[in-house]
Protein backbone atom coordinates (compact mmCIF):
# COMPACT_ATOMS: atom_id res chain seq x y z
CA UNK A 1 0.00 0.00 0.00
CA UNK A 2 1.09 3.03 -0.52
CA UNK A 3 0.84 6.81 1.08
CA UNK A 4 -0.76 9.70 -0.28
CA UNK A 5 -2.03 13.30 0.69
CA UNK A 6 -4.70 14.71 -0.41
CA UNK A 7 -6.40 17.96 -0.12
CA UNK A 8 -10.28 19.19 -1.12
CA UNK A 9 -11.60 22.18 -1.65
CA UNK A 10 -15.47 22.17 -0.78
CA UNK A 11 -18.01 24.13 -1.79
CA UNK A 12 -18.50 26.80 0.80
CA UNK A 13 -22.48 26.75 0.96
CA UNK A 14 -21.77 22.91 2.45
CA UNK A 15 -19.09 23.44 5.09
CA UNK A 16 -21.82 21.67 7.49
CA UNK A 17 -21.54 18.44 5.45
CA UNK A 18 -17.98 18.06 6.17
CA UNK A 19 -18.08 15.87 8.60
CA UNK A 20 -20.33 13.55 6.97
CA UNK A 21 -18.19 13.54 3.95
CA UNK A 22 -15.18 12.80 6.07
CA UNK A 23 -16.39 9.97 7.97
CA UNK A 24 -17.62 8.71 3.96
CA UNK A 25 -14.19 8.83 3.03
CA UNK A 26 -12.77 7.38 5.99
CA UNK A 27 -14.60 4.60 6.18
CA UNK A 28 -13.93 4.33 2.44
CA UNK A 29 -10.34 3.99 3.20
CA UNK A 30 -10.33 1.68 6.21
CA UNK A 31 -13.12 -0.73 4.54
CA UNK A 32 -10.15 -1.44 1.33
CA UNK A 33 -7.70 -2.00 4.56
CA UNK A 34 -6.52 0.98 4.52
CA UNK A 35 -5.27 3.62 7.24
CA UNK A 36 -5.63 7.13 7.90
CA UNK A 37 -3.13 8.91 9.68
CA UNK A 38 -4.18 12.66 9.60
CA UNK A 39 -7.33 14.10 8.60
CA UNK A 40 -6.98 18.42 9.07
CA UNK A 41 -9.75 20.76 8.71
CA UNK A 42 -7.92 23.97 7.57
CA UNK A 43 -11.62 25.68 7.60
CA UNK A 44 -12.88 28.35 5.61
CA UNK A 45 -10.27 30.37 3.39
CA UNK A 46 -9.88 32.57 0.67
CA UNK A 47 -9.16 31.75 -2.45
CA UNK A 48 -6.37 32.89 -4.92
CA UNK A 49 -8.34 33.16 -8.05
CA UNK A 50 -12.40 32.55 -7.80
CA UNK A 51 -13.61 29.56 -8.53
CA UNK A 52 -17.10 28.88 -10.12
CA UNK A 53 -17.53 32.14 -9.34
CA UNK A 54 -16.43 31.52 -5.25
CA UNK A 55 -14.22 33.70 -3.53
CA UNK A 56 -13.60 31.23 -0.94
CA UNK A 57 -13.45 27.37 -0.03
CA UNK A 58 -13.79 24.93 2.87
CA UNK A 59 -10.13 23.10 2.91
CA UNK A 60 -9.59 19.46 3.95
CA UNK A 61 -6.08 17.54 4.23
CA UNK A 62 -6.38 13.83 4.44
CA UNK A 63 -3.21 11.39 4.52
CA UNK A 64 -4.05 7.98 4.04
CA UNK A 65 -2.87 4.72 3.36
CA UNK A 66 -4.65 2.61 1.06
CA UNK A 67 -4.29 0.46 -2.70
CA UNK A 68 -4.55 1.92 -5.93
CA UNK A 69 -8.21 0.39 -6.43
CA UNK A 70 -9.69 2.62 -3.11
CA UNK A 71 -7.78 5.52 -4.34
CA UNK A 72 -9.54 5.07 -7.52
CA UNK A 73 -12.53 4.79 -6.01
CA UNK A 74 -12.18 8.69 -3.67
CA UNK A 75 -11.29 10.46 -6.66
CA UNK A 76 -14.16 8.76 -8.61
CA UNK A 77 -16.44 10.13 -5.55
CA UNK A 78 -14.38 13.49 -5.73
CA UNK A 79 -15.33 13.92 -9.11
CA UNK A 80 -18.83 13.11 -8.97
CA UNK A 81 -19.36 15.03 -5.80
CA UNK A 82 -21.03 18.66 -6.39
CA UNK A 83 -19.65 20.08 -3.18
CA UNK A 84 -15.96 19.09 -3.99
CA UNK A 85 -14.56 21.65 -5.83
CA UNK A 86 -11.08 21.01 -7.04
CA UNK A 87 -9.13 18.02 -5.12
CA UNK A 88 -5.26 16.94 -5.61
CA UNK A 89 -3.78 13.72 -4.50
CA UNK A 90 -0.06 13.02 -3.69
CA UNK A 91 1.92 10.48 -3.62
CA UNK A 92 4.05 10.38 -0.26
CA UNK A 93 7.14 8.52 0.33
CA UNK A 94 5.81 7.77 4.45
CA UNK A 95 3.29 8.42 6.48
CA UNK A 96 2.32 11.85 8.04
CA UNK A 97 1.20 12.07 11.64
CA UNK A 98 2.37 15.54 12.69
CA UNK A 99 0.34 18.87 12.11
CA UNK A 100 1.02 19.95 8.89
CA UNK A 101 2.68 23.81 8.05
CA UNK A 102 -0.99 24.86 7.25
CA UNK A 103 -2.38 23.41 10.78
CA UNK A 104 -0.16 25.23 12.63
CA UNK A 105 -0.98 28.43 10.72
CA UNK A 106 -4.70 27.76 11.06
CA UNK A 107 -4.06 26.90 15.00
CA UNK A 108 -1.67 30.47 15.49
CA UNK A 109 -4.47 32.34 14.11
CA UNK A 110 -7.37 30.60 16.23
CA UNK A 111 -5.32 31.77 19.04
CA UNK A 112 -4.86 35.19 17.92
CA UNK A 113 -8.15 35.76 17.91
CA UNK A 114 -8.86 34.17 20.93
CA UNK A 115 -6.25 36.88 22.30
CA UNK A 116 -8.25 39.75 20.91
CA UNK A 117 -11.70 38.56 21.56
CA UNK A 118 -10.24 38.28 25.91
CA UNK A 119 -8.06 41.32 25.64
CA UNK A 120 -11.64 43.34 24.43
Amino acid sequence: MRHYEIVLLIHPDQSEQVPAMLERYKTLVTAGGGKVHRVEDWGRRQLSYMIQKLAKAHYLCLNIECSQAVLTELETGFRFNDAVLRHMTVKRDKAEANPSIMMKAVDREESRKERQEASA
